[in-house]
């Protein structure tokens, strides 16, 4: 019990109090590297604390499926001295069993940190569309059009995509670890929502709407890398599975939630709403989350044993790696150049980024013309304008359940059979999944009249969930498991363009659905998405061959 609290924020704290008091000592730390077995098994660390190292900025790091088959391929010259064997004065894990290695967690453990993560994502996504209730309440308030009223949900988007090239190579700093971050910016965003619930006028709430969006984003740029910290990649696909599900709950909640208490109260108390629900989840982060950083607790493992005096010149693995000032320079350039370089200079990354930012684009846009289809044709109140969005979060749950299903009977064999897979393999929900997201917009678009019953276009919002779903799991695995030693900066420059392209569709969504009508409004961005259906086949036939041309992607399998 001592060791799991030590690690969570309010160990931490404790520790620190007691550290400075006196009240009690340092605890004897065993010394890792006094055998060659210890010293063979971290020299497997330490590859891939080089990976960690040379990104050093940590969106959503799912590693590979296979990670004896991914070649890690560099282009720095640092990346070689990082990779160096084990010096005398080198702390790391006290061999493959070390209880403190977020790998060796127990089960249970493991899935309450993966159900913290979860709800962590979805509380702080809650304030991405909690927001959109109260428009037509914050119009009348201010008296300002909708489209400026509308600025508040689309700048916040602008907030989500710039966070992660801030918070998450903070996250992978040894000296600072997750927990920090988390907490931090958490705090942050509860006490903002503040002034944003008094705001006196519309610019205070876009300026905090902004930063509210800025310090959310750690919950979507580090959750899928605190799930990569603790688990193998076998069960790390049912959990990050589960993870992106938590990632559409909450905007297609947020309307429900919001809508009750604007309707009731006004717009302020969706604010409001969403102060509290995060108050409680910084209490449940602060008290049971623990640190799942590898390099941070091996950093904070070297400073115990020099603080104690056992060895006061232990450092560790990630201490090293990044004591010289070539890698220093060269992980500023890595974490602010290299996302954009890799995103736009190569042409899988550009590709998958302009799907990916599509159908981002497309979830955000609706979340904008539900009020146009079923208040307007419906007329449908805030609360059961709300319960319209359901047909989203249902669609979410079939396909989770069936990538669950899929993974179990295709994919799960392969890891017992040690196959080499091809990352191209990360396709397949995709192949079947693209066709879902035009045919959800015809049917959504042509159904949405007062002839036709309002759960018709409901079903075919549950449709489009079972798309892009499919795209999310398919496109945000494959990244990684095409550019591993780039993992972390493809999937940085991945949800920038997503967020800002998000921000744009949010603002011209709702006039042209008011003035194109639901069906040809539905029909133009169907139209788009079915150009987009062919791309999984075609990475299918010519993905390997693509790679191959690449100066950065993986060139096996």
């Amino acid at each position: 019990m001592e060791g799991k609290l030590r690690d969570t924020g309010l160990g931490r704290v404790i520790g620190g109090v007691a550290n400075k008091t006196k009240l009690q000592p340092e605890p004897e730390l065993p010394w890792p590297l006094s055998s060659v077995s210890s010293r063979n098994y971290d020299l497997s660390h330490k590859l891939e604390s080089a990976r960690i190292v040379a990104d050093f900025i940590g969106v959503q790091r799912v590693m590979s499926w296979d990670s004896d088959s991914a070649s890690i391929q560099s282009d720095d010259d640092s990346l070689a001295e990082l990779k160096r064997s084990s010096s005398e004065d080198e702390y790391g894990w006290d061999g493959p069993d070390d209880p403190e290695n977020p790998l060796n967690f127990s089960k249970s453990r493991k899935v309450f940190i993966t159900a913290l993560i979860c709800f962590l994502t979805i509380c702080v996504y809650l304030g991405s569309s909690i927001y959109s209730p109260g428009i037509n309440s914050i119009e009348q308030d201010f008296h300002i059009s909708t489209t400026v009223a509308t600025l508040g949900t689309s700048i916040s988007l602008v907030g989500y995509a710039i966070g992660p090239m801030i918070f998450s190579p903070l996250s992978e700093c040894p000296s600072i670890g997750r927990n920090p971050v988390y907490l931090l910016t958490l705090l942050l965003f509860v006490l903002i929502q503040v002034p944003i619930a008094t705001a006196p006028n519309v610019g205070t709430i876009l300026i905090f709407r902004f930063f509210s969006g800025l310090l959310g984003s750690p919950a979507q740029a580090t959750g899928g890398a605190t799930i990569s910290d603790i688990y193998d990649p076998q069960p790390r696909s049912y959990a990050i599975g589960l993870w992106e599900l938590s990632t559409w709950i909450a905007p297609t909640l947020g309307p429900l939630v919001g809508g009750l208490a604007a309707q009731r109260w006004g717009w302020r108390w969706t604010i409001w709403e969403l102060l509290a629900i995060n108050s409680v989840m910084l209490l449940l982060i602060f008290i049971f989350l623990p640190e799942t950083s590898a390099s941070n607790i091996l950093y904070r493992r070297a400073k115990r044993q020099r603080r104690s005096g056992v060895n006061k010149a232990s450092r560790s693995d990630p201490e090293l790696s990044l004591s010289t000032a070539q890698s220093k320079k060269q992980l500023v350039y890595h974490a602010v150049v290299r996302p954009f370089k890799l995103c736009f200079r190569e042409p899988i990354c550009l590709l998958l980024n302009t799907y990916t930012a599509l159908i981002t684009g497309l979830f955000f846009a609706w979340l904008e013309s539900f009020p146009v289809v079923f208040g307007s044709i419906y007329h449908f109140d805030l609360p059961q304008l709300g319960l319209a969005f359901l047909g989203l979060l249902v669609g979410a749950l079939v396909a989770t359940a069936v990538f669950v299903i899929w993974f179990r009977t295709c994919e799960a064999k392969k890891f017992d059979r040690k196959e080499r897979r091809k990352p191209e393999e990360r396709f397949i929900p995709l192949m079947a999944g693209c066709f879902f997201v035009p045919l959800s917009l015809f049917s959504f678009g042509w159904s949405a009249r007062h002839s036709v019953h309002y759960i018709i276009p409901i079903i075919g919002s549950g449709l489009f969930s079972l798309g892009s779903f499919s795209l999310f799991i398919s496109i945000l695995n494959y990244l990684p498991d095409a550019y591993p030693a780039y993992a972390a900066s493809v999937l940085a420059g991945n949800n920038f363009i997503r967020c800002t392209f998000g921000a744009g569709c949010v603002l011209f969504a709702g006039p042209m659905y008011r003035d194109l009508g639901p069906a040809w409004a539905s029909t133009m961005l169907g139209i788009i998405g079915a150009a987009f259906v062919p791309v999984p086949f075609l990475f299918w036939r010519f993905g390997g061959r693509i790679r191959g041309a690449s100066r950065f992607a993986l060139k096996v399998c």
